[in-house]
């Protein structure tokens, strides 16, 4: 595999992680187990990362090729 598409699917892995991480944080504050004015330092980590997320999928959304490569070979390969 090359070094670059390693790194690609990494980078993929960390911010699918950082959206869990953001997702079970709400998760618990909706259930009640965890009060975001008595945890104020995870909730403080827990916003920042919501906004780097955010910039992430923004500037993703923003510099993606609307074509994906593998979608167009496979549908090549299937003759359409």
């Amino acid at each position: 595999m090359r070094r670059s598409r390693v790194l690609h699917v990494l980078s993929e892995t960390f911010w699918v992680f950082v959206l869990g991480v953001i997702c079970l944080f709400a998760f618990f504050v909706l259930m009640g187990a965890l009060s975001p004015a008595e945890a104020v330092g995870v909730t403080v980590a827990v916003l920042i990362l919501a906004a780097l997320w955010i910039g992430h999928a923004t500037w993703e959304a923003r510099h993606r090729d609307g074509r994906d490569p593998d979608v167009i070979r496979a549908r090549e390969r299937r003759g359409f």
